[in-house]
């Protein structure tokens, strides 16, 4: 039993890892082909690819606000996220493979994100920019994408357990 969920958490542990490193390669790839807040026309009027940086959270919260702290409650709280995913993760059954998926997808983008995080004073690498005439979404990152879709699954998830 507990060499059991060792090999799951360790498959956890690697899919997730799996998926912060595709996300590195991703913006490895951008700050080499773009210079910083620039960005490349994709698809007129409604994709770019951009190069900036985030300091704030998701949907860019506390960009740009001036707290230093916020910095270390970004690392803290991932940190403390991922472990709380790996229990959970550790606690579904076997066969429930979609809330797997979920927590690897969420546990993944909040590594890539932790790893710009440590490496960049604070911030993260956005490149994708999509937008309709002047309307912006705040651009965002594969890892933020992964923990997104992870979310929208564990949702749907607890929704047909209910």
């Amino acid at each position: 039993m507990a060499n059991s969920k060792i090999k799951g958490t360790a498959l956890f542990f690697i899919l997730a890892s799996v998926l912060a490193a595709l996300d590195q390669l991703s913006k490895y790839y951008i700050v080499c082909a773009i210079p910083l807040n620039t960005g490349i026309n994709v698809i007129p009027g409604f994709f770019n690819l951009v190069h900036v940086h985030n300091s704030g959270g998701a949907f860019s919260v506390f960009a740009g606000s001036g707290y230093p702290w916020k910095r270390y409650l970004f690392i803290g709280l991932t940190v403390v996220v991922v472990a709380a995913i790996a229990y959970a993760y550790g606690k579904t059954g076997k066969k429930d493979n979609w809330t797997r998926i979920a927590y690897v997808c969420i546990a993944g983008g909040a590594m890539g994100n932790l790893i710009d995080r440590i490496r960049l004073s604070g911030e993260v690498v956005d490149f994708l920019d999509i937008y309709v005439g002047k309307w912006h979404w705040p651009a965002f990152n594969v890892a933020d994408a992964a923990i997104s879709t992870g979310a929208v699954m564990l949702l749907v998830s607890l929704m047909r357990k209910k």
